[in-house]
């Protein structure tokens, strides 16, 4: 069994590559989070850009039966 190395390399080819090494790292210790932050975006984007007047109201009927509950 190989022993996995943890803590940042000696060496990388540029701080980009170690950055993305710890976004790695992160992305994969915070799963939930890392997707409840995607859904939150989504709905944003959703609402602000493409949304129709229909999809709003609706979006609201839901939001106060989701604070009723």
């Amino acid at each position: 069994m190989a022993d996995k190395k943890m803590g940042r390399p000696a060496v990388y080819e540029s701080s980009t590559t170690a950055q993305n090494e710890a976004n790695k790292r992160w992305a994969e210790k915070n799963k939930e989070h890392k997707k409840y932050l995607s859904y939150r975006t989504y709905s944003r984007s959703f609402i602000r850009k493409l949304a129709t007047e229909d999809d709003l109201n609706e979006l609201e009927q839901l939001i106060q039966e989701r604070r009723t509950k």
